[in-house]
């Protein structure tokens, strides 16, 4: 049988606003039919801190360390929590809600979707694994401690060793899946840790010190260097390979690039959406 042609976006380093307001884009695109489904890579210039749909920048956020890092900053159209995209490469998947054999449960489109990380990490040589949390870490995602995306591992995201290696967050609009996250090659605890509020000195301090037992960055898990290019073709495969898909190059018209200019300019590049309350 003919394998499903995905298109494939590499982005490379994108403004905030700028990464946002085309993955809303390509969800608009795919469904009025425009494009078909889509895996992007892309990076973050400046250094970013996103944060999830939901989140309350006041019970979370130190801003003023944000901007004393240079940071930027950016609310994502998808849930969850905290994510500083430094030393990562970031993924997303835009595929139509009535995908052939997509589950109807987010968690189980989870499971679908994150095989294509999964494959991607064996495909670096890195024994990931799916996590499955228990009860006591399934009741701390449901009242979270910090808002540190890193802090724990939700349902079906990659873990090594019981390390999360990869944050997902997905929202669904227009009948289109939208599902992005981070996969990281290095991890900066103090910094992470730095641009978050606390409920006490003592919580920031244990998060700090616990971090590292509850994430790992790629550097840490093989002596070799992982450089980003590397980590595209794996996860290009990876996503090819889990999905039984083709990845073709997708250029975007004049036309759709106005649509990405118009999202950014209208949302995401807007204090109105970044602090709304």
């Amino acid at each position: 049988m003919t394998k499903a042609v995905w298109h494939y976006v590499d982005s490379g380093k994108c403004t905030p606003s700028f990464n946002m307001a085309l993955d809303e884009a390509l969800l608009d695109l795919h469904s009025r039919g425009e494009i078909g489904p889509v895996l992007r890579f892309y990076e973050w210039s400046p250094p970013t801190l996103s944060i999830g749909y939901f989140q309350r920048i006041e019970k979370d956020i130190d801003m003023e360390k944000v901007k004393e890092l240079g940071l930027g900053f950016v609310r994502r159209p998808t849930g969850g929590r905290g994510v500083l995209h430094e030393h990562e490469l970031t993924y997303s998947v835009i595929v139509s809600e009535q995908y052939p054999d997509m589950p109807d449960s987010v968690t189980e489109a989870y499971r679908v979707i994150s095989g294509g990380l999964l494959q991607g990490f064996r495909n670096l040589g890195l024994q990931a694994e799916f996590s499955i949390p228990d009860e006591e870490v399934t009741d701390q995602l449901r009242r979270p401690k910090s808002g540190v995306c890193f802090d724990a591992p939700s349902w079906y995201e990659l873990v090594v060793e019981g390390k999360k290696v990869a944050g997902s967050a997905q929202t669904r609009q227009k009948g289109v899946i939208l599902q992005h996250g981070a996969i990281l090659m290095s991890l900066d605890v103090d910094k992470l840790t730095s641009i978050f509020t606390y409920s006490s000195p003592e919580l920031k301090e244990r998060v700090r010190r616990t971090l590292p037992d509850r994430a790992i960055a790629i550097d840490r898990l093989t002596d070799r260097e992982i450089t980003v290019d590397e980590c595209k073709t794996a996860f290009s495969q990876g996503f090819e390979s889990a999905l039984d898909i083709s990845l073709e190059p997708l250029e975007l018209t004049e036309e759709q690039m106005n649509l990405v200019r118009r999202i950014e300019k209208e949302k995401y590049a807007n204090d109105d959406w970044n602090f709304k309350k």
